[in-house]
């Protein structure tokens, strides 16, 4: 028996204008998901325990199957294992964003204009990062460069004592009322501003605005964390894991957990991404031996912080076309049984631009017992008008390895 589980990062929503009140997984053209939401079982789940935020860290946490008040530490720590950064177990990790504030000038006048300074390529981020760690490495603190706006900076000896909100929480928002609060905040907060002057003149951002893209003008600092300790994922469920993603931060888990971290080509973490290579890489995992494959994408999540419904909604219909119905055709001609979850880790409406807290839905088909036809279709309403809910998200894995 193989596992397979189709994460779309954010991939649930709220009812939008857009689309005359219904949401992004009402109005998508998504057969193959429907096909297995009709033929299995359909439900709701909370992936995000009461008292934590609501991010990917915390949720995709969760549907890998670890208790998070249990094992969370935060999530850049999570992000430092995929990179390779070797942790001591007093330093404290950031994310380190590079984003695009307004052109006031004073620093807490600013609003936070774009959170990932417009997609900024992996290679332009790289030469920005080594720019601003040139500059502010010190004895202390150290940077290092990431995946498109997302980065990591390390803080020796540092506290986890500290209130950082996420850049994407407050898009178009004056960043004043979310700077940096508790220890080293004067510390913190001048780091950034320092990374302005350093940004401001730098030739990548001169060519970003002459080919009408935003600049990136500051690093903004959040998603503090020490490092992670989770149990082996073969040794807790006893199976062999395989994860394929994007992302730092899911990557990161899959190596905390003792799983392979499948890197493909072209995967960017967008609408654009390499959605059939992801698959690919899925199935050739699946062959090669592993037992149980989670192939994250994140495309989803982007749009909802970006406010952009027509692509949120391409984006789902992408992953059922390219991943869900290519792995449903190419499982059958190899006549290997399967079982398939297919879930957000938590909403990213398009009119709130960020995570919340809410249930999500959820479908387990299994390729040996296919239901008889239930008529439903998978979305958030039909999934509320079941009976099954799923309290504590960590166990659902549970309901799907059994």
């Amino acid at each position: 028996m193989k596992y397979i589980v189709i994460l779309g990062d954010g991939m649930a929503d709220y009812p939008i204008d857009e689309f005359g009140g219904k949401t992004v997984l009402d109005v998508a053209d998504k057969p193959n998901i429907d096909y297995m939401c009709e033929h299995g079982e359909l439900g709701m789940v909370k992936t995000v325990q009461d008292g934590m935020k609501p991010g990917s860290d915390v949720a995709n946490l969760s549907v890998m199957g670890y208790d998070t008040k249990k094992y969370y530490s935060g999530r850049s720590p999570l992000e430092a294992a995929s990179i390779g950064v070797d942790m001591k177990d007093t330093d404290v990790t950031f994310r380190c964003n590079i984003v695009t504030l307004s052109d006031e000038e004073n620093y807490e006048d600013k609003t936070m204009v774009d959170y990932s300074a417009g997609e900024i390529s992996t290679e332009e981020a790289r030469e920005l990062i080594k720019a601003v760690a040139a500059e502010l490495n010190s004895d202390i603190v150290k940077f290092y460069s990431g995946v498109s706006y997302r980065h990591l900076m390390i803080w020796d000896n540092g506290s986890t004592n500290v209130e950082l909100t996420p850049p994407h929480d407050i898009s178009d928002r004056k960043i004043k009322d979310y700077l940096p609060k508790g220890d080293h905040a004067d510390e913190i907060l001048e780091l950034m501003k320092k990374s302005e002057k350093i940004l401001k003149e730098h030739p990548v951002n001169k060519k970003r605005i002459a080919a009408g893209k935003n600049p990136a003008t500051s690093i903004w600092i959040w998603g503090e964390g020490r490092k992670p300790l989770l149990d082996n994922f073969k040794d807790k469920f006893g199976i062999d894991g395989a994860v394929i993603s994007a992302v730092d931060l899911i990557k990161g888990i899959a190596i905390c957990a003792g799983m392979k971290s499948i890197d493909v080509e072209g995967a960017t973490g967008n609408v654009d991404t390499n959605f059939s290579g992801k698959a690919e890489a899925a199935l050739k995992a699946l062959k090669d031996g592993a037992d149980f494959v989670y192939i994250h994408m994140e495309a989803p999540d982007e749009c909802g912080h970006q406010g952009d419904p027509a692509n949120k909604k391409l984006s789902v219909e992408l992953i059922d076309k390219k991943v869900v119905g290519y792995l449903r055709e190419k499982l059958a001609e190899n006549k290997m049984d399967y079982k398939m979850l297919i879930m957000p880790d938590h909403p990213t409406p398009i009119k709130l631009k960020t995570h919340v807290s809410d249930p999500v839905p959820f479908v387990i088909y299994d390729s040996r017992e296919e239901k008889e036809g239930s008529g439903m279709t998978y979305t958030e309403e039909n999934g509320r008008k079941t009976d099954l809910y799923i309290d504590e998200g960590y166990t659902l894995i549970n309901r799907f390895l059994s």
